[in-house]
């Protein structure tokens, strides 16, 4: 369920109103009260005081001082975070477009940033309506990992659906041209969902052995033998049996997905000066 909706949010400013109103009655009442026994006080000094009631009357001023005190403090403090929520929330992000309008170009409407809108939601608990806003993300700027590597976290994180986090990640991987890092990067994460979630260390490896020949003579390719090598030493230091049983398993048919094509990498001697 979402954590914060448009009622939610309704009632949390009604309940400030309401508390500032209270706030401001109770301010009110006693000073009215302070004023009728300042009046009392000055009748009984002007009468000598013959019931001995003046002390008892100036105990309650102080006490009633006090507490008007108390709520003129709360009522600034209510006020204050009722003006500050409506200011951050409301006032400074339309001062901030009108600033942004000036600025870039007072004609035309600021484009809609949604990958905001895809992290709202996704802070609200929509994580169905923040995948729809991340891949309208995507579409929007092809080249940008950042929504596809979203959207794999939301399916992993907060779905729990690894083999959906999965999809993603093949299907951003089959979908676009992408540069050496982003490409790299998207196998990496790949590899550590069949090791780290579905427990397949076969099908990880065989990603990694992917990422050594298709980026040779990279920081991609030396990473992937470091990893390689640590997972070869953990099964070296496993209990000889397992170690068997492992090796006789046949690996997920990990290689039946597309590889992915990119350019050559670029050699030192081929970069412009």
């Amino acid at each position: 369920m979402p954590l914060e909706t448009p009622m939610m949010k309704a009632l949390m400013y009604l309940v400030l109103v309401l508390l500032v109103g209270g706030s401001w009655w109770m301010f009110s009442k006693k000073g009215n009260e302070m004023e009728t026994l300042r009046q009392e006080i000055v009748q009984v000094e002007a009468a000598g005081d013959p019931d001995g009631l003046l002390g008892k009357k100036e105990t309650e001023l102080n006490s009633i001082e006090g507490e008007r005190t108390f709520s003129g403090i709360l009522l600034t403090f209510l006020s204050a975070g009722l003006v500050g929520i409506l200011f951050v929330v409301h006032l400074l992000p339309f001062f901030a477009q009108r600033v942004t309008h000036a600025v870039y170009d007072s004609a035309e409407m600021v484009e809609r940033d949604v990958m905001h809108d895809a992290r709202s939601l996704m802070a609200q608990g929509d994580y169905h309506g923040a995948i729809a806003a991340f891949k309208e993300a995507a579409a929007a700027d092809p080249m940008n990992r950042l929504p596809w590597v979203e959207i794999t976290k939301i399916y992993k994180d907060n779905l729990e659906d690894p083999h959906s986090a999965i999809e993603t990640i093949r299907h951003a991987l089959e979908s676009q041209a992408w540069e050496v890092n982003d490409a790299a990067y998207f196998l990496f994460r790949l590899a550590e969902l069949y090791d780290e979630v579905l427990g397949d260390r076969a099908s990880a490896v065989a990603i990694l052995h992917q990422v050594v020949e298709q980026f040779p003579a990279t920081r991609h390719s030396a990473n992937a033998n470091t990893k390689l090598h640590e997972w070869k030493a953990d099964e070296e230091e496993a209990d000889p049996v397992q170690v068997q049983v492992s090796r006789t398993v046949e690996p997920s048919p990990i290689g039946a997905m597309a590889r992915y094509e990119l350019p050559p990498v670029e050699d030192e001697s081929d970069r412009p000066a």
